[in-house]
């Protein structure tokens, strides 16, 4: 997971899937990465905006609250028809453009903090978008949103095909930039939450962060024995 690197992909080698942020390298670089063996997913933002976007100034005015604990970034409104319209239309094809294996989805949440039947269908409309593109779609997070589409009656592989999660075992002492084990009631949630949808037959994705090498150990093993993949990071800049 390096969203924030945009160096030469070579020295992501070792690694036989990465998830990076498309939009900033061209489409040879990643062919030639792809060629070597790699599978890319690009970063997608579907929930909020950041204001270094360089599309920032012409959808700024569909901006709600503030995210927390990011600055940089606010909850957009995903019920509009011009930001999914950009996404499906615009941005999605031009990553699609520089032969990229899948999506990695970020901010689904933005069902969480608005929720309603408009967003909880504008970000199904966005999904359902993604997937029909016929790559890999892996949400980060967005369990209250996929939780609310199938107890409408929705099937997850409509709208997904895996689902990545942070702080499983861990968590962030935002205040601090602090990182420590994660509270047994979360854990537990989260767990139950990702053995139910791989059972049903979506990858499961984990995305640590810690420094902490008992943790460590414990992620590994948990995800060997699930089947899942995971990610340790000691930095939420997710650089290298």
């Amino acid at each position: 997971m390096f969203l924030s690197y945009e160096g030469d992909l070579e020295r992501l080698s070792k690694y036989k899937t990465v998830v990076i942020d498309a939009q900033y390298f061209e489409a040879t670089e990643i062919e030639e990465f792809r060629n070597d063996g790699h599978k890319i997913y690009s970063y997608i933002n579907i929930g909020s905006l950041e204001n270094f976007r360089d599309y920032y100034a012409e959808y700024k005015d569909l901006t709600l609250d503030v995210y927390e604990n990011w600055e940089d970034e606010k909850w957009v409104d995903a019920t509009s028809k011009r930001w999914q319209s950009f996404i499906l239309d615009e941005l999605a094809p031009s990553l699609l453009a520089k032969d990229i294996d899948g999506f990695f989805v970020d901010n689904c949440d933005v069902y969480y903090m608005y929720q309603s039947d408009e967003m909880l269908d504008g970000v199904a409309t966005i999904m359902k978008g993604l997937v029909a593109t016929g790559k890999e779609v892996i949400m980060n997070g967005g369990d209250a949103f996929i939780e609310a589409y199938t107890e409408r009656g929705g099937n997850f592989r409509d709208v997904l095909t895996g689902i990545n999660q942070e702080s499983v075992f861990t968590r962030i002492d935002w205040e601090n930039d602090r990182f420590y084990g994660s509270f047994k009631e979360d854990r537990e949630y989260f767990l139950e939450h990702l053995e139910k949808y791989s059972k049903m037959g979506a990858d499961i994705y984990l995305l640590e962060y810690t420094s902490n090498p008992f943790i460590s150990i414990r992620v590994k093993n948990y995800c060997k024995q699930h089947g899942y993949k995971y990610y340790i990071s000691d930095s939420l800049d997710l650089g290298i």
